[in-house]
């Protein structure tokens, strides 16, 4: 694992590739552009020989070389972000130093460097490897160059995060106006709670403000008491999923009970998702306070009521984080 600093100062974990894999993603490349060239010079043949004058004849030759063999790299990492076929198939991407994507210029001086300089025939191809083996991050020089680093895109598929609402926050949660949270927010913040924990602490904190901001600012109405980032963002996500279920239920098709061999009672599932098995927490409540800017819809009170208080007669309990977990529903962020 490596850490890259984004522009917002938050620091990512990310998998840097390595040699290895690289090679043989160049070496996909090499192939395909070999056949393409094959393919070229096949069509051309003919004309090359009968009816192409001398000058002409090594300037086709130049062209074709020069767009596939710059060409195809450049297009396919400035139209797919940052990938080409070999790194499509291996799960490697290109991107700038700050973890963003790529653009025109990058994978341009990326490409000229590669040919040119990396793995150019008058240096026997030495520059890039020697320079990849002595860089940390495995950087080439034209990736030193042009300020990009190549990481790998292909994990083990995230488990979905536990969503739920707590027991007093059930009312709350569904009336909530969600019709202006989009999906691709929505997935965002999924994806946050499901890599919760293999965050590092300061990158947890600033994402999980960042995202609680944003959701906050597309429902309403507040939460009756103050949260923290990732228990507002799992009510709403729960809410909304419980929705989701509910509208595809009366959509869906209406089957007959199954009365084979193996049919057995069912029970529906509970629209916020299965509870955990309590578990004894420990630590003091840690109320989300919001940005530094000042409050915001999901860290102010919607009435007099101290911050972090929950309904008089329910027992509140707090894990190791200080999240929540009011009544008998213990906090599946443990």
């Amino acid at each position: 694992m490596s850490q890259l600093v984004t522009g917002e100062a938050v620091v990512l974990q990310v998998r840097i590739a390595r040699m290895p894999t690289r090679a043989l993603a160049c070496a996909i490349d090499v192939i395909i552009q070999g056949i393409v060239l094959t393919v070229l010079f096949t069509t051309l043949f003919g004309f090359l020989l009968t009816s192409a004058s001398e000058a002409l004849r090594g300037a086709l030759i130049f062209f074709v070389l020069l767009l596939v063999l710059v060409g195809y790299r450049v297009v396919m990492e400035t139209l797919t972000r940052g990938r080409t076929l070999g790194k499509m198939m291996l799960g490697l991407k290109v991107v700038r130093d700050d973890g963003s994507s790529i653009r025109f210029r990058h994978a341009l001086v990326r490409t000229l460097l590669w040919l040119f300089v990396d793995f150019a025939p008058w240096f026997a191809a030495s520059p890039g490897i020697v320079a990849s083996l002595m860089n940390k991050q495995g950087k080439r020089i034209g990736d030193l160059v042009a300020g990009t680093v190549v990481i790998r895109e292909r994990h083990q598929p995230m488990a979905s995060p536990p969503l739920f609402v707590p027991g007093h926050l059930v009312q709350w949660a569904q009336s909530l106006e969600l019709s202006r949270l989009s999906d691709e927010l929505a997935n965002t913040s999924r994806e946050y709670l499901a890599r919760y924990t293999e965050l590092e602490p300061g990158a947890r904190i600033a994402l999980g403000d960042a995202l609680a901001y944003r959701v906050s600012g597309m429902t309403a109405p507040s939460p009756p008491g103050q949260l923290s980032a990732p228990a507002f963002l799992s009510a709403v996500l729960a809410e909304r999923r419980r929705r989701e279920l509910a509208r595809l239920a009366t959509r869906g098709p209406k089957f007959a009970p199954y009365t084979g061999p193996f049919a057995a009672p069912y029970a529906p599932p509970s629209p916020y998702g299965a509870l955990p098995t309590p578990t004894p927490y420990a630590g003091a409540p840690a109320p989300y306070p919001g940005p530094p800017a000042g409050p915001t819809p999901y860290g102010t009170p919607s009435h007099q009521q101290p911050a972090g208080a929950v309904p008089q007669g329910e027992p509140t309990k707090v894990n190791a984080q200080g999240w929540h977990a009011p009544g008998s529903e213990p906090d599946q962020w443990s």
